[in-house]
This record gives C-alpha cells, structure tokens and sequence, in this order.
C-alpha cells in the first residue's frame, strides 16, 4: 500500500458515512498562538470544536500535514517522523463514542478497508484520576466489538489524555489503537506504548466531553466532539509489514539517492542508517515549512530557527555519511516531485524553497570553516591541560556559538591525541535544551483557544490593521502569520523595508478611526470563487475547504477568516503599535495593544 492509497481509502470510507470532505490547513496556525507549527489535526478546527458553525457541516473528514519537533531527538528511530500526515474523521456534535469506535474498529479489520487481524489490536483508553472518572464507555464499547479484556488497557493522563489547545477550552480521554508487530515482549510488563517496538500506534480517537476551565476545573462541554487521528505513515508501515515508517515507499527514493551518494547502497545499519532516516526526515520537514504558502526564511527565530536546525542536522549527518559538496537540494527536489501531487504548493515555492536550502546549506559551510578556526585558536591551551581532555563545555560552545557538531571536535581532539569530556557535553546540551524546549513545540502560553473577550477583540484589530496597512503601504502587503494573546497582538506582513514614523502614525490613526465609527462585523458564507469575487482577502482560504467565512468590518475590511469577532469595533479599546521591526527577509512585524 502507498499512502496515496491510504488516504483515498479513508476518505472515501468516511465520505460514504456522511462526512464532508474538507481541506487541510497550512503548516502555520493562524488561530492557535500556543504552537509553531500545526501539530495536530485539531488545531485549524479550534473555533468549531468551541461551537462555531462549520460552513460544510457537523462530519467532517481531511488529511493534514502536521510538524511536531519535541522528539527531535528521537528522529532515526523505527517510529519518529518531525513531519507527518495526520487522517481525521470529525464530529461537531454530532456522534460520539459508540459510532467513532465502530467505525474505527470496522475501517482497520474490515475485508474491504485495511483488513487487520483482529487478534493483532489492541486498545488503549482513559484510567481516570482525582479529577475525571475512567472511560468505562469506551472499555466496553471495544469489548462489545470482540477485543478481550485483557487487550484492553487502562492507562493514565500521560497516555490517554488530550488536553485543550492552549490554557483552557475543550479535552477530554482518548482511546488509542496498536497493532501487534509480532516482535517478543519487552517483560511481564509489556503493553501498548510502552515504546519497545511490539506495539505500533497507528489511531488515536479522542473524546472532547469537558472544557478545561481557568481554574482547571473539568466542566461537561455543551458541544461534545470527536476528533481522530490516523497516521499515513505509521499506517502504511503496518500495512506493508514494514520494520519502520522509513520502509515505505514515500521515502524509497531519497534513500536511493543517499545510498548512492555515500557510496554505501541501500545495506547500511547503525549508526549509518540513522544518519539516513535523520536527512530523509529533515529535508523532507524542511521542504514542506519552505513550500507552505505561509513558508519562512532560516533564521534564529521561531519556526525559522527549527528549519534552520534541521537543515544543518541534515548537513551535518551527510558528512557523516562521507557526502561532501552539496546534497540538500537534490533531496528537495525529491520531495517536490514525488508529493507536489497532494500538496501543490510544494511545486507553487519551488524556486523558493530551492533558493533559501542552498543559501542556507552554504552558509553552514562557512559556519563550520568559523568553527575549524575557533578550535584552532583554542587547541595551543587544549595540548597543555595535563588531562588530555577537552571540557565538554567547551565542546558545547563550539556547537552553540559557531555550529560546530560535537562529532567535529572529537575528531580533531583525536588526531592531536586528545579526547572529549562527552558527559560533561551532554550536561551542557541537556541544560541548553531544558530552557529552549518551550521554543519549540510550547513556545507561547496564550492564544485564541478560549475565545476571551481581549483576545476576541484583538483578533478583530488584526483585520483592521491588515486594511490599514494595505492603504497606507500597498497592495503588496499581505499577512504572514499572527500570533494573539491576552495581553498584545502580533502580525507579520509583507513589506520590503521598515517603516517610516509617519507610516506607523497613518496606520494607527486609520485603525482607530474604524474603532470609535462603531462598525458592525458580519460574516456571510461563500465559496472560496465568490469570496474572491468579492474582493475579500483571502492569503488562508485554503485552511477552510470550498465554502468559507467572509467578515465584513462596515464597508472598511474584507476578509475570508474563521476565528472569533466582536460584534461591533466600538468598545474595542485605543489601538497601539508598541513596536515594528524584521521579521525575515522581505516580512516585517508589528506589535501591538488595545488600551
């Protein structure tokens, strides 16, 4: 099975039960500021999990491409991807625990779908705690559907739990299915997710019947949902009977390619074959944050420093591999060939995504050279420790200030007799990545999730000082990604050079203009040709599926959008810019607040 076959299979299965099939969302979350990247299905359909009407209905189904970059370092393993597509099948209050467990169950065993062994699955679902009882429905539901008790697994929060979007909102258990891979058990204690290999996780259907709120407390939700997820790549695996979700035909052709330029072929193991599965995997993330349509720049920010960080893991496990020269851009256009099918942006930035690899790819070459230089300088001091060896904090500032692999520095402090404290690296490196983890997956602590009346209101400024900026500076300027919390908005845009004082001054005297006119906000539904008919805005149309929200602010903005408004600007606030500065090449931000 390829995944072009899985994912058709699944449509076509929920399709025929009903659901509309929608399209999935950009890489960037527009509405969700406690995320990078999309890293779940969920996360473009907050709103209407939160009770929002859905323009195509209450069964919904899509495929979505999602980035999660907190097992970064766990990639070359049999089961961790940074980047993946995610199968959903959505109820917005509509079905609930019974029909979403029947037709998971049927859709995985049924002679017509994927045909798994019933024998071979087993279930995992919610133990209860202090705060939410067991999840006895669904134990019995599974059991009424022929899996035995004893396949049926009784885990805790940390397994079966899927907690709101950001601070608050909707949550509830889940219940998570494994496939017997047939490999010995690990002890007496073996069960699914215990992470040694026998059980493989390929779905995951989770029961949104609480709201988290402020306080933590868990109140049943108005709007129960259900939100599942399937693996395409875990699934695919499974299916082929594949040891890792490397060996699937996807990735067949980047490995050909390493193989090849390595000189090693396709029989490598080891460390080796790790090294192969990290570049496939990094390049593969790599090309798709650069193809988003919302794509940004290598940089030391925000999603830009984990591209970065991926690119150059990428180069640096290629010398590993003995690959000198560049390599990353073939990669890329492997990826681009073989998925522009499915996502058609990837061929729409080709140039850009092609462009931006091989600045970045040279300009680590450089960084390497800076970091050749510095152990030079260092190394006269290095000779005369009595010890031999090389602090590992000091190997750990050759990696963080100039980029330099540990892998490096201990092949140099080989060649003049010494070696590496690699303890005291790992120390450091663990200490580096405690204070840094929540700028990756968890960078920001607030977001659009509860729908707050300060959030709602400065999503609305979000519309009026995109127009605003669109008459003061041009029609070239179009959003880049925002990020809102309670306290300030955040908006990036496109623009080719700073400000001026009075542009700043001429912005916010038209935002506040729409403010204290009082304005209605309404919103009509439309298809995405209508909408840009209309001339409504539309740079995340393609988040919303073929029939979207068009808001209207008086006759002062026109915009396609599915998060939360005020009903009219008046009351909003005085809107001010704090700051405005760089964001990447060609992409300025702003700051601001409503007073």
């Amino acid at each position: 099975m390829t995944s072009d076959e899985l994912r058709s299979l699944f449509i076509d299965y929920f399709t025929g039960l009903g659901h509309a099939r929608i399209q999935g969302a950009s890489l960037f979350p527009e509405n969700d500021s406690t995320v990078l990247f999309t890293t779940a299905g969920m996360h473009p359909l907050v709103p209407y999990l939160l009770g929002g009407r859905h323009p195509a209905g209450r069964r919904l189904v899509d495929f979505q491409k999602c980035i999660r970059t907190g097992d970064i370092d766990c990639v070359g393993d049999p089961t961790h991807l940074t980047f993946f597509e995610m199968l959903g099948n959505w109820s917005l209050g509509d079905y609930f625990k019974r029909e979403a467990i029947t037709w998971s169950y049927e859709f995985l065993t049924g002679r017509s779908w994927l045909g798994f062994d019933p024998d071979k699955l087993s279930v995992t679902v919610f133990a209860g705690d202090d705060l939410v009882p067991p999840d006895e429905e669904a134990a019995a539901i599974w059991m009424e559907l022929g899996i035995p008790s004893e396949r049926v697994h009784f885990l805790g929060r940390a397994d079966n739990w899927w907690g709101p979007a950001g601070q608050t909102g909707p949550c509830g258990p889940d219940t998570e299915m494994f496939i017997d891979t047939g490999r010995p058990a690990c002890g007496p204690e073996c069960r699914p997710g215990c992470g040694c290999g026998k059980y493989f996780e390929i779905w995951n259907d989770v029961f949104m019947q609480y709201n988290r709120t402020r306080e933590g407390a868990y109140e049943p939700l108005a709007q129960r949902n259900v939100d599942t997820g399937m693996g395409v790549e875990r699934t695919v695996a499974m299916m082929n009977g594949a040891e890792s979700v490397y060996d699937i035909p996807l990735f067949r052709p980047l490995f050909d390619f390493l193989g090849k330029a390595s000189g090693q072929g396709s029989g490598v193991d080891g460390t080796e074959l790790r090294s192969m599965r990290v570049i496939a995997d990094h390049i593969r993330t790599s090309t798709h944050i650069l193809g988003d349509d919302m794509g940004v720049p290598p940089s030391n920010l925000d999603q830009g420093y984990v591209l970065r960080r991926l690119l150059r893991l990428s180069v640096r496990h290629a010398r590993k591999l003995g690959i000198e020269g560049s390599v990353l851009p073939d990669l890329a256009r492997i990826v681009i060939d073989g998925e522009s099918h499915v996502y058609p942006e990837l061929a729409r930035n080709r140039a850009f995504i092609l462009t931006e690899i091989e600045k970045e790819e040279s300009q680590f070459e450089k960084t390497l050279q800076s970091g050749m230089k510095e152990f030079e300088k260092l190394l006269p001091n290095l000779l005369r420790n009595p010890s031999g060896i090389i602090p590992g904090r000091v190997a750990f500032r050759l990696y963080d200030t100039y980029g330099f692999p540990v892998e490096f520095t201990t092949e140099l402090a080989r060649e003049h007799g010494l070696d590496v404290d690699i303890e005291g690296y790992g120390q450091a490196l663990e200490k580096h990545r405690e204070l840094s983890r929540a700028g990756l997956d968890r960078k920001f602590g607030g977001g659009l999730a509860d729908h707050s009346d300060m959030v709602t209101k400065l999503h609305t400024a979000t519309h009026l000082l995109h127009k605003a900026l669109r008459e003061v500076l041009g029609d070239h300027v179009e959003q880049r990604g925002s990020n809102i919390t309670h306290e300030r908005l955040r908006f990036d845009f496109s623009h080719p050079a700073p400000m001026t004082a009075d542009e700043i001054e001429e912005v916010t005297r038209r935002v506040n203009a729409a403010i204290e006119a009082d304005l209605a906000v309404t919103f009509i539904e439309k298809t995405v040709e209508e909408a840009e008919e209309m001339g409504a805005i539309g740079l995340f149309k393609a988040r919303y599926g073929e029939v979207v929200k068009v808001y209207r602010i008086g006759d002062y903005s026109m915009e396609i959008c599915g998060g939360p408004h005020v009903e009219r600007t008046g009351g909003m606030g005085r809107f001010v810019i704090q700051s405005e500065k760089s964001s990447s090449q060609g992409v300025r931000r702003i700051r601001a607040v409503l007073e």
